[in-house]
């Protein structure tokens, strides 16, 4: 029976008792939560954005850094921006030197684009800001420069990048630009 009735001192079962007999006894009016003081108007959170320099407990650190799944991409043209994604799965980040990792493509510099759940630059290809995020030691692990689960890296031509940083032009023709 519920309190409800117990209240009222009736024994009858309530309209909700009948249709749903283990549903929970209706809330009572001092019961209700009051609203928390983190929420704006609507009920809405504060935007909390997550920074790639935020340690978070995502997906991120729940495999070890002996079994990464890393996003390469492998970019072909920074003006026509064509890459490919080259997703590497089981490796081991204690071992595998940037060397190595550029070593399974035919280009020859690696930068890192993004953490997992971290924030994204609006190039598509590749993340022109942050030059000390080109990854030049060979003999470094991926552990050793702080590559976790999920991370993506970007994967081109050195002398492509610089070209691309002096004059960052977006193409979408075949033939440098002449129509017609």
């Amino acid at each position: 029976m519920s309190d409800l009735a117990q209240a009222s001192g009736s024994s009858a079962p309530t309209d909700l008792e009948r249709k749903n007999p283990t549903a929970p006894s209706p809330v009572q009016p001092e019961e209700i939560p009051s609203v928390s003081s983190d929420l704006l108007p609507g009920g809405f959170h504060r935007y909390r954005p997550n920074f790639d320099t935020e340690i978070t407990t995502e997906t991120n650190l729940r495999r070890p850094l002996t079994d990464l799944v890393i996003t390469v991409r492998v970019i072909k043209s920074f003006a026509f921006r064509s890459m490919k994604h080259l997703v590497l799965q089981g490796v081991d980040g204690t071992v595998e030197t940037v060397g190595g990792l550029k070593g399974r493509c035919l280009k020859d510099t690696l930068k890192l684009y993004t953490r997992a759940h971290g924030s994204k630059t609006t190039n598509l290809i590749i993340n022109l800001d942050h030059p000390e995020w080109i990854y030049d030691d060979e003999s470094k692990t991926l552990a050793e420069l702080g590559i976790e689960n999920e991370t993506e890296l970007s994967l081109f031509n050195r002398e492509d990048y610089e070209h691309f940083l002096t004059d960052p032009q977006v193409r979408w023709d075949g033939d440098g630009g002449s129509s017609g």
